[in-house]
């Protein structure tokens, strides 16, 4: 039986930057990752620099990724907002650990971080859901994400049924949706380099929130 062959291979980009020195890191990953955010919101190229991949897990350790975005950020971690129903709110319930992965390949860079995860306060999660476009607010109350629909005439009809109800006023944030936020335990920053042998330094969190630096090998 003859080999399947690649379709890929010859799609191989060598990275050319100035590279990454522990010297050109501020101590604080925080600053780090803010620095980094900012060079790409500033490249016009890049559509969406709060796309980040979330992996979580099942309590059987059966992994799962998809993007979210990213939708705040301070000293106390990262936050997103999704159902509290869905694969990955089932996940976090089961197994409160996840990863976040920015990819900006524009700028040759990628930003991994692993943490503990929980829900963020109701009154936070209620002050960003009163910032959502209204539609955005039905289709939280319409989809009942990760569940089987019959098709999308389905999911329109519930859309169509709730702009009825709350006509002419507030759509409320459901009890099933809201913010979650990853405590960062470990942020590596990750820099493209020629032959593949790129620059990587990990932040791991030690006592009293303090962080100790590593280069690591590409």
């Amino acid at each position: 039986m003859s080999q399947p062959q690649s379709t890929v291979a010859h799609l191989r980009m060598d990275y050319a930057t100035d590279g990454l020195r522990l010297s050109d890191l501020d101590p604080d990953p925080l600053k780090q990752f803010s620095l980094w955010l900012q060079e790409a919101l500033n490249t016009v190229s890049i559509v969406e620099p709060h796309a980040m991949i979330l992996s979580t897990a099942a309590q059987d350790g059966t992994p799962s990724a998809r993007i979210v975005l990213l939708r705040g950020y301070d000293e106390r971690g990262f936050v997103f907002f999704t159902n509290y129903e869905s694969r990955k709110g089932q996940e976090l319930a089961e197994n409160p650990r996840a990863a976040l992965t920015f990819y900006w390949g524009e700028l040759h860079r990628q930003v991994r971080i692993r943490g503990l995860v929980g829900k963020i306060s109701g009154e936070e999660s209620d002050r960003y859901f009163a910032s959502r476009p209204r539609e955005s607010q039905i289709g939280a109350w319409a989809s009942n994400q990760s569940q089987v629909i019959n098709d999308r005439a389905e999911l329109e009809s519930r859309i169509k049924a709730l702009q009825l109800k709350y006509e002419g006023q507030a759509v409320p944030r459901p009890e099933h949706w809201g913010g979650y936020r990853v405590w960062p335990e470990e942020l590596e920053f990750w820099q493209g380099q020629p032959s593949r042998l790129h620059d990587r330094f990990c932040y791991t969190r030690q006592a009293e929130n303090s962080w100790r630096v590593n280069r690591l090998s590409p």
